[in-house]
């Protein structure tokens, strides 16, 4: 005789980079299984293998991971690990006007958003008539930094490279489709400190998974604001 299927339920939330809706439901004990398995293996393929399927089998809306940004990955992962393990996550904080008293503090996921800076644009001028149309860090970028915790800031240029949609001067335009990333990488490597420094902003003001609350030091009677932002930081 078959066993009975456990019935999952079904969530929603709201794609921060598109607005669109999106279906998820909570990951299974074999999925994360295969996630931690893969973690302890320290293997970045391995990683990058079962992460791919724990969202690709959470995420019941017909969507590509490699099309969602990776603040867009953070988010969608928060929330299937909420609505999995606990919404809540109790963390200790240390409070900045001493500098030594720790606060505990009940985090809900459920409350943290996408926080989008004013102003924030994906095209960059670099003279009068050249600029660039940027695209965000994706999955690749989100296993390394949001799940694996690597530093990337060795791979900058690189990363860059992979991250320009188009390259136009005049009524020139040059995309994947006539330029290889070897080319875009190049084109980084040869922009003036000023222009490399415009280019990076895009990346240093792009919207990021944060919450911002008070807490009131308990020795000093001093209210101190705290700001968690980072997939990895979410989690005490």
């Amino acid at each position: 005789m078959a066993l009975p299927q456990v019935s999952l339920p079904t969530y929603e939330l709201e794609v921060p980079s598109t607005g669109k809706t999106l279906k998820y439901r909570p990951f299974v004990v074999k999925e994360e299984k295969l996630l931690l398995l893969a973690l302890e293996s320290q293997d970045d393929k391995q990683i990058e293998d079962a992460t791919r399927t724990l969202l690709k089998n959470c995420i019941t809306s017909r969507v590509k991971l490699d099309d969602l940004a990776l603040f867009d990955l953070e988010y969608i992962f928060l929330n299937i690990r909420a609505v999995s393990v606990g919404e809540v996550v109790e963390m200790l904080l240390t409070c900045e006007d001493d500098g030594e008293t720790q606060v505990k503090f009940n985090l809900n996921l459920t409350e943290v958003e996408v926080s989008k800076p004013e102003g924030h644009s994906n095209k960059i001028m670099l003279s009068d008539e050249m600029g660039v149309i940027m695209k965000y860090p994706s999955f690749e970028e989100f296993v390394k930094v949001s799940i694996i915790g690597k530093d990337t800031s060795a791979d900058v240029i690189a990363i860059m490279g992979k991250c320009i949609d188009q390259i136009f001067d005049g009524e020139e335009v040059y995309d994947s489709s006539t330029t290889s990333k070897k080319e875009f990488v190049e084109f980084i490597e040869n922009l003036t400190n000023k222009q490399f420094e415009d280019v990076q902003s895009f990346f240093t003001d792009m919207p990021v998974l944060k919450h911002e609350f008070k807490l009131t030091n308990p020795k000093t009677g001093v209210e101190n604001d705290f700001i968690i932002q980072g997939l990895s930081n979410f989690f005490g």
